[in-house]
């Protein structure tokens, strides 16, 4: 997510305010906030759900509506989203 340079600390106030909610939300297994090394006001948020129906149960949810409604007033380019699966990991 791109976000307008003078709107980051809007955008991480409310993500403080919400974590805990969206982290909590039953099917949500784990949940992280990154942030561009360069490019401070790029961010990524990278979370594990226990299957793709309790990603889209959190997705029609009123707390993803009202997150997600103000966070998109935010953005300075258009956010990109995806659900992936990993193939292998190396401890």
């Amino acid at each position: 997510m791109t976000f307008q340079q003078d709107r980051v600390n809007d955008f991480l106030q409310n993500f403080k305010s919400n974590k805990e909610k969206i982290r909590n939300f039953p099917g949500c297994r784990y949940l992280e906030l990154w942030q561009d090394e360069h490019h401070k006001n790029i961010f990524i948020t990278y979370s594990h759900w226990e299957s793709e129906e309790a990603l889209n149960q959190y997705r029609d949810s009123e707390l993803f509506k009202t997150v997600w409604g103000y966070t998109k007033t935010l953005f300075a380019a258009k956010p990109m989203a995806f659900s992936a699966k990993k193939i292998e990991e190396l401890p």
